[in-house]
């Protein structure tokens, strides 16, 4: 059995936990987050441990995910330096945004350098098992680590497996694209408001239809346009509203959050 730890309980490491409170025994999942009465909070809720520090986490699990901000990751890494030094087995997974598996080696002691590393993006889905992630593992990581990491997020949603070339740019998409949605759920509950729908039932049906049309497109395995050309009767309501959005310059803006989004995606590698 697997011990696991998250380092960080942010809004991402949270959402991790839980995930793998639901995959695994919550007993082998333990919490440290530098703030102790937040980890305290989350292990309540979950049933799971809480590590005094960062170091007595990786000192007791196989399996350390890094949720901590890109910028964190090596001061991190210099903490637990002892502890990596003296001990064998242990799997790191960063989470850290835009930091490569060879810059996250550079950060570990000199007797670490063998320690296997993955990284890891996910979205905050997970939370709630539907997320999206990617998973890009070093040499240093054997297949086990990689089922190993694979079945702690069983429960997480889909998991894919990319070259870590790809990963900025999955990011990119799937990682921020959850905030690139939801206030397009928003603007259409708005839109609902104004031709009187109440603001509760204008929400609950754009975001079911969101829902609904998101899994159209995983499950039927159709293009987009043609799943859209299905809804749009000749002459129509429906492609009156998508000549409205094609006006309004729908995907040019979301193509724009996306390249926007990737270029600090490499920003942040880099600091």
């Amino acid at each position: 059995m697997h011990q696991v730890a998250f380092i960080g309980c942010g809004n991402m490491g949270s959402a991790l936990a839980r995930a793998a409170c639901r995959s695994l025994d919550p007993q082998q999942v333990m919490l440290a987050n530098r703030t102790l009465a937040k980890a305290e909070a989350l292990a309540q809720e979950l049933g799971c441990r809480v590590a005094q520090d960062n170091g007595q986490a990786i000192q007791e699990a196989d399996y350390i995910f890094l949720c901590v901000k890109p910028y964190l990751l090596s001061p991190v890494l210099a903490e637990l330096a002892p502890v990596l030094e003296q001990s064998q087995g242990k799997v790191l997974i960063s989470v850290a945004a835009g930091v490569t598996l060879d810059t996250l080696r550079s950060f570990l002691p000199a007797q670490a350098q063998t320690t296997p590393l993955l990284r890891l993006m996910p979205n905050t889905c997970v939370e709630i098992g539907q997320g999206m992630s990617a998973l890009c593992a070093d040499p240093s990581a054997s297949q086990e680590h990689v089922q190993a990491v694979q079945a702690i997020l069983s429960r997480s949603g889909r998991v894919d497996l990319v070259d870590e070339a790809n990963m900025d740019a999955f990011t990119s998409v799937a990682g921020c694209g959850p905030a690139f949605v939801y206030p397009f759920i928003e603007a259409l509950a708005d839109g609902g408001v104004m031709v009187g729908l109440p603001r509760k039932q204008a929400m609950e049906y754009a975001a079911q239809m969101m829902l609904g049309a998101a899994a159209m497109v995983l499950e039927t395995g159709q293009h987009p346009g043609a799943l859209k050309d299905a809804v749009c009767s000749p002459g129509g309501s429906t492609i009156a509203g998508v000549a409205a959005l094609e006006a309004n310059g729908l995907r040019h803006a979301a193509i724009q959050a996306v390249l926007a989004a990737y270029e600090k995606n490499k920003q942040l590698g880099k600091q």
